[in-house]
């Protein structure tokens, strides 16, 4: 087993122990929709986004309507768009391998990829790799065997949509009590709230991206200034 993968395993424990949880909860929550285990485990293959998994698990009961669902899928994963512009220098000359670094990169596998600081023996290349498989291998795993299980309970669970909010409520908080300031994480309250009343549910979420980034980029030349 090569230095790459391992310290890739090491770094994804926690995502690992995260992903266990969240894919059985979504094979579950596909389970109680009526569908049998083979719907969400090969959209946790294909697909690979959680949040935009349970949208489509809930969309496929609904009258087939294409376009909504792309443009939905759009908005919820806009952010992506500034995930795809921070790693653009350290995704160059991966080879073959950049197509699956681009599918696979989720919040939790670009947050370990774009953070970690490598020493000088390890191949970046494939440790980015490394990253985005195993993570992969945890959802799809996890949502195969939450499929499985839920094929054994015959009573409805209630509330397990919710998992997916509590998640990212869980990593804001732990953002939150690390950072030394909390000027990125209060700009990003504010203007997340201001979008949702001003623009409403369906385009909030890009128009308050966008907005951060304004912000917090005029933030960044001023502090160079000085």
């Amino acid at each position: 087993m090569n230095c790459e993968f391992k310290l890739a395993f090491q770094k994804t424990i926690p995502i690992l122990a995260g992903f266990a949880f969240l894919g059985m909860a979504y094979g579950l929550y596909m389970n109680q929709l009526g569908f049998n285990f083979l719907y969400p485990t090969l959209m946790a293959m294909t697909i690979f986004g959680g949040s935009v998994e349970f949208v489509v698990g809930n969309a496929l009961l609904k009258a087939f309507n294409p376009w909504g669902v792309l443009l939905l899928t759009a908005i919820i994963n806009s952010r992506h768009l500034f995930y795809g512009i921070s790693m653009l220098e350290r995704y160059k000359n991966t080879g073959w391998r950049k197509v699956y670094l681009l599918f696979g990169m989720v919040d939790e596998s670009f947050s370990i990829n774009y953070a970690t600081k490598l020493p000088e023996d390890v191949d970046r290349k494939k440790f980015y790799f490394y990253v985005t498989l195993l993570d992969h291998f945890y959802w799809v795993m996890g949502t195969m065997a939450g499929a499985l299980l839920g094929s054994l309970i015959t009573f409805q669970i209630k509330g397990i949509d919710f998992v997916m909010v509590a998640l990212f409520i869980v990593l804001f908080m732990d953002q939150y009590v690390n950072e030394e300031k909390h000027f990125n994480s209060l700009t990003g309250i504010v203007l997340a709230l201001a979008s949702l009343f001003i623009f409403g549910l369906e385009y909030f979420l890009p128009i308050s991206m966008l907005l951060m980034v304004g912000v917090l980029y005029i933030r960044y030349r001023k502090e160079q200034q000085l």
